[in-house]
């Protein structure tokens, strides 16, 4: 069997990383819904994304893009304003469940259900795998019936035209800096929630996602001129990595620190009760 060429392998890495960005959103819009919250999320993080896929949209409209890439931006951008209108609508309408609390500023909000997340189906560490495992094979699916599956039998492709423009490159830039900036609240929100609410699917994907973006251009040239012309993008989705990475490190330390006090709870309601009944004999 012929080896897959670089082309064919970025072409597949492309079909990937589009298949994980369309179910990327997916699992926090449903769990906005089941928790009928959307404490979880920061808006200025919502704000920033919805300003990132928007300014991405307007670049891959200058830049001629093929018109799926269009669509998924438009796409991306409509799953966004979805998240926000979850954010304002819950938050304007708490599920009876929810209580109030008083914030350092003052100001009672709504928080969340005492973290009654919903119950995976599996263990999240055999789950997202598995999902993750899923969704790959469905965008190499997706690359194998569509025409690029011909390319199987071309040992390589000539090196793609590159054309340094400033008005795409100017809102790759801003949109890099945008999708990095948005994490920074986040992050900084996370520490008021302990990330619940939040849904470390929508993280997972997102980091994969990116990785096979990334991916998918590195594999096609590494011709200086080409990675400098798609550098904003590089940017933009190589370092957002890293701030999802923090993210999940949140989500394990704070997931450890809550079983370690759930541990030391409950060894002392034992020793209460064990004192109480020695008191009572």
């Amino acid at each position: 069997m012929m080896p897959l060429s670089p082309a064919v392998l970025s072409n597949i890495a492309g079909y990937m990383s589009i298949s994980l960005w369309i179910v990327v959103y997916s699992p926090q819009i449903w769990e906005n819904y089941q928790l009928q919250s959307g404490e979880g999320l920061s808006v200025p993080f919502i704000v920033l994304w919805l300003l990132g896929d928007i300014t991405n949209l307007f670049g891959g409209v200058l830049a001629k893009l093929l018109p799926t890439m269009i669509i998924l931006a438009v796409y991306y951008t409509i799953c966004d304003i979805i998240l926000l209108f979850q954010v304002y609508y819950y938050r304007r309408h708490p599920s009876p469940a929810a209580r109030t609390h008083l914030s350092s500023d003052d100001e009672t909000t709504p928080l969340l259900p005492e973290p009654r997340q919903p119950k995976p189906l599996l263990p999240p560490a055999l789950e997202y795998p598995l999902l993750l495992a899923f969704v790959l094979l469905s965008g190499a699916g997706a690359w194998y019936l569509s025409d690029q599956g011909d390319e199987i039998s071309i040992p390589e492709k000539p090196e793609p035209a590159v054309e340094l423009e400033w008005k795409s490159q100017s809102l790759g830039w801003a949109s890099a800096l945008l999708y990095l900036g948005s994490r920074v609240p986040q992050i900084i929100h996370n520490y008021k929630t302990r990330c619940a609410g939040l849904s470390l699917a929508m993280f997972f994907f997102a980091i994969s996602g990116n990785m096979t973006y990334v991916l998918s251009i590195l594999l096609t040239s590494l011709n200086p001129r080409y990675i400098l012309a798609n550098l904003p993008w590089l940017a933009g989705s190589g370092l957002t990595v890293f701030l999802d990475l923090f993210v999940l490190a949140q989500f394990a330390a704070f997931s450890f620190q809550d079983r370690r006090k759930a541990r030391e709870g409950k060894v002392f309601a034992e020793e209460e009760a064990t004192a109480a009944a020695d008191e009572g004999t």
